[in-house]
């Protein structure tokens, strides 16, 4: 991170970047419920109401993150910062990647001994309740509703992505309402982020009260309960009032919220599918946050250039990649290694990095973001595919395929290889990278077609998995989210296309590797797990990684503690906190 500063402190006197490496923002709140949140009494409202009005950049169809990113190419950029408003985990993610207690007492660890290594190699958690917990409509949140949230993460029929951390647990057992005690088969490494929104997968609490009977008459028709979206009740700081689908929600302060009152009255979220109108509303003052994914960073700059009233704050997360289809491609040279390889080294990635983030990222050679702590001691291993187009050719033609008079390489029976390069539209940097990708590919010699789909059509579960060749997206690259890759998460018929493993990727050694990773407490082996991890996506280009991203957020004058999205949080991470200028 220090080195990614130096370099946008080197263009501060440009137009471009000034205010990057903004001061350290508030930490999570971890402050006691004050006695008027905590026991159902409405505190005073102050005389003017506060208030805000955020925007997306999509137009999300559910407030749940997990339902919402349950198939390849369906995420809704700004579903997740939705959900971070209404919704609490029993811990979250601040902006420093420390994990926090919400709706339970403390983060169970070793030190507190709400976790323990028990003797015979098993594992066992215990989450103790906040006191005086509600779901919107005053119910008390109680252990029941965890053991209800379990059930349904644990039912295959239940149409959303896999929760991997059920794979490892043996039972949950609720002693009392405020006690919820796991008893895992192994140890796990991620058990603090159970129920939580820490880990991308994770189940949040859900209520019983409310999709109970719904789960008991029909599982598999659960995630179609209007409960999803207008009719949605969580335990977050605000509280929905008003969906106009396609044009805003506006959520209230929820004066039970177990961590206090937020500060601000309402929150209202405008909904943006073109970004052009985003941009023009921002710089007529009627924007005051951007939440989600969507805007690029070349966007974001010149909107702060010419907005005054506003700054914007950047955050090295995640990359852009290029996943392949590794089950039924089309065509099937895309499932060869070598093949594979060549595309990769037919990519001018430096280029991409110059042109799409003014240089201030880095080629993602590695799966692991440059920021992970591991990051130093695993990088030097990994394989790199630097560009070199005259290579890469040379591969394709040891593959058998010859160039023709149409600059183009054929098969033996002079057919050209075509490959289709799918997007989701609705991202400004995926789209242009596309575009990138196809071009170089033609350059070599392949026939490739950029298709930018609408995201209504990604959310075509069967469609988005099935894509023939490669499909671009901005990709989590932390560790919490490799088990995505999993053989669990492939997306297929067998399953209803719900999975999280884009490229379809399925080998038992690799699965080997993830279930090694989980359950390596020490950090010096578990480490050494992680590098032969990386090292295996890049040596078999599981992914083709093009580029680290920086992710821009506006973030008007007058708004107080609101941050740039964190890596494995969302803006919206410390909303309780959230206040403005009077």
């Amino acid at each position: 991170m220090l080195g990614n500063c130096r370099v946008i402190a080197l263009l501060l006197t440009s137009s471009l970047l000034v205010g990057a490496c903004s001061s350290a923002s508030p930490p999570m709140p971890d402050r006691a419920p004050s006695a008027a949140s905590g026991s159902g009494v409405t505190s005073s409202q102050p005389s003017i109401p506060k208030r805000i009005v955020a925007a997306i950049a999509g137009d999300p169809y559910t407030l749940s993150a997990k339902l919402n990113t349950s198939g390849p190419g369906s995420n809704v950029a700004g579903t997740d910062a939705l959900e971070d408003l209404v919704n609490a985990g029993l811990a979250n993610m601040d902006n420093q990647s420390q994990l926090h207690a919400v709706l339970a007492d403390a983060v169970p660890t070793i030190e507190n001994g709400q976790s323990k290594l028990l003797p015979d190699g098993r594992m066992e958690t215990t989450w103790r309740l906040r006191p005086n917990t509600f779901w919107h409509d005053g119910v008390p949140f109680t252990s029941d509703d965890l053991l209800f949230t379990a059930q349904v993460s644990q039912n295959p029929e239940v149409g959303w992505e896999h929760d991997a951390a059920f794979d490892a647990i043996e039972s949950v057992a609720a002693p009392d309402s405020r006690t919820l005690t796991v008893t895992w088969k192994r140890p796990f490494v991620e058990a603090d982020t159970l129920f939580s929104h820490a880990v991308s997968g994770r189940t949040v609490p859900l209520p019983r009260h409310l999709l109970g009977q719904a789960f008991a008459e029909d599982p598999a028709n659960l995630m179609n309960q209007p409960y999803w979206s207008e009719q949605f009740v969580g335990t977050g700081p605000f509280k929905l009032r008003t969906w106009e689908r396609g044009n805003h929600l506006i959520v209230d302060a929820n004066d039970q919220y177990v961590l206090g009152r937020p500060k601000i009255d309402e929150v209202e979220v405008k909904i943006f599918s073109d970004p052009r109108t985003l941009t023009a509303s921002i710089l007529a003052g009627a924007i005051d946050l951007t939440m989600g994914r969507g805007i690029s960073l070349e966007q974001a700059a010149q909107i702060r250039d010419q907005w005054p009233g506003g700054h914007m704050d950047l955050r090295l997360n995640n990359a852009i990649i290029a996943s392949p289809q590794l089950l039924d491609a089309t065509p099937p040279v895309v499932m060869n290694l070598q093949f594979r390889r060549a595309l990769l080294m037919a990519l001018d990635r430096q280029q991409m990095v110059d042109t799409f983030q003014f240089g201030l990222t880095s080629v993602a050679h590695s799966y692991l973001s440059t920021e992970d702590p591991a990051y130093p001691e695993i990088a030097p291993t990994v394989p790199h595919y630097d560009y070199d187009p005259r290579r890469a050719m040379q591969m394709i033609e040891g593959l058998g395929y010859t160039r023709g008079a149409d600059g183009l390489y054929h098969d033996a029976s002079g057919q050209p290889i075509t490959l289709e390069v799918r997007v989701s539209a609705g991202n400004d940097v995926t789209e242009k990278s596309t575009l990138a990708v196809a071009d170089a590919w033609r350059q070599v010699g392949v026939a490739a077609d950029a298709r930018i789909d609408p995201a209504q059509r990604s959310r075509d579960r069967e469609y988005a998995a099935t894509f023939p060749s490669f499909f671009v997206q901005q990709n989590p690259n932390d560790p919490a989210r490799l088990n995505r890759l999993s053989s669990a998460q492939v997306p297929t018929a067998a399953n209803r296309f719900i999975g999280a493993n884009t490229p379809r990727y399925a080998n038992s050694d690799f699965d080997a590797l993830l279930q090694r990773y989980g359950t390596t407490i020490p950090l010096p082996a578990r480490r050494q797990v992680l590098g032969q991890i990386v090292d295996q996506i890049a040596d078999q280009v599981i992914q083709l990684g093009l580029f680290y991203i920086s992710e821009p957020t506006l973030i008007a004058n007058r708004v107080l503690n609101a941050t740039a999205r964190p890596p494995a949080s969302t803006q919206a991470w410390n909303a309780v906190e959230w206040d403005v200028k009077q």
